[in-house]
């Protein structure tokens, strides 16, 4: 069965690719786009992406590991991920999920974002992890 968000087809495995298409990464999508959302985080506010979630072991690099650059912040718990030749962010560890992949939606094949309706906006500002034991 193919799911659909707001009327557009998800693959169970679908592809996702930066600007230049250096990366390639392959998502286990069984139940389509899960948890769609973005984030008020200062790196996420000027990003804008919005991000759905993967289990770790649903997330395939299949080309251009050697080009993705690693960019950590704060806490250095999250492992925010881009293309060294183009920039564009294309998935994070999370650090509220650390066993999950964020991905940014509009870096998968044949997904317009701005297609996407009721995308909720999480408050990445007053992150748990973000406070003093």
């Amino acid at each position: 069965m193919i799911r659909s968000v707001n009327g557009v087809p998800v693959l169970p495995r679908h592809r996702l690719s930066c600007h230049c298409g250096a990366v390639v990464i392959e998502l286990d999508l069984p139940d389509g786009i899960v948890d769609p959302r973005r984030c008020d985080c200062s790196y996420c506010r000027r990003r804008g992406t919005i991000v759905a979630s993967v289990p770790l072991s649903g997330l395939h690099v299949v080309r251009g590991e050697d080009v993705l650059q690693l960019y950590r912040f704060n806490t250095h718990t999250a492992r925010h991920y881009f293309c060294s030749r183009c920039g564009i962010h294309t998935h994070h560890q999370r650090r509220s999920a650390p066993d999950q992949y964020g991905y940014n939606v509009a870096c998968l094949e044949g997904i317009d974002p701005f297609l996407l309706d009721g995308i909720p906006t999480r408050d990445g500002i007053h992150h748990p992890a973000d406070r003093a034991s």
